[in-house]
């Protein structure tokens, strides 16, 4: 535990400092989010039904923005090899990259969703269940990355390599994250709680799979 929280104290003070991967993320979003309506037109009912649908799409792809440096960045000055070396097991370390990659890129987007559900023409209701459904299920989107991530860390220009590899494992997470937006509370508790399910099977394969990813470099 007390490497896992080095860890991810580590991976957040190197963020705050050197920037970009958060902030980015947050305006490939709103770049998203702005310019799909610009695209279907002035329909506002149109938008709100399927502004949802919109929101997680452009979640996903802002996850992309930066998960390629996730490892690539430790295996280029050398962080990679004592982490690999390091006493603590390789899957907590792995799995504390992931939690400090999601509290700055995945957290900023689920907090940003009901601003921006404005532009959208969505109701209340409907931006706090996407929201909600944005806050569970945002992580499983950036433990399915970190596997590509492992898998792309050596090379220099991985990104979309990674992306063609990740984007197939998550459409159950659009589909329940979608269907976890519905504005009725009742409807969107199944969907909901099978979000939740998938972020914590998520956690537990993909911190198992790039950590094995990541091992036969050793």
């Amino acid at each position: 535990m007390t490497a896992f929280l080095a860890l991810v104290r580590r991976d957040l003070a190197l963020a705050s400092r050197v920037g970009g991967s958060g902030g980015l993320g947050l305006v490939f979003f709103l770049m998203v989010v702005t310019l799909i309506p610009f695209a279907l037109g002035p329909d506002l009912n149109l938008l709100s039904r399927i502004g949802p649908a919109i929101l997680w799409i452009a979640a996903l792809l802002s996850t992309l923005v930066g998960l390629d440096r996730l490892f690539q960045a430790d295996e280029e000055d050398g962080s990679l090899d004592l982490l690999r070396f390091s006493a603590a097991p390789l899957e907590v370390l792995v799995l504390a990259k992931v939690v400090a990659h999601w509290l700055v890129t995945g957290l900023p987007l689920a907090l940003a969703a009901p601003l921006f559900g404005l532009l959208l023409a969505m109701s209340p209701e409907a931006m706090a269940t996407s929201s909600l459904a944005l806050l569970v299920g945002t992580p499983a989107l950036t433990c399915l990355g970190a596997v590509g991530a492992a898998l792309t860390a050596t090379l220099r220009r991985g990104g979309l390599i990674l992306a063609v590899l990740v984007l197939p494992l998550t459409v159950p997470v659009l589909i329940f994250g979608v269907a976890a937006a519905d504005p009725s509370r009742e409807a969107a508790r199944p969907a909901l709680l099978a979000l939740v399910g998938l972020t914590l099977g998520a956690a537990v394969i993909g911190t198992f799979a790039a950590a094995a990813a990541l091992r036969p470099a050793e």
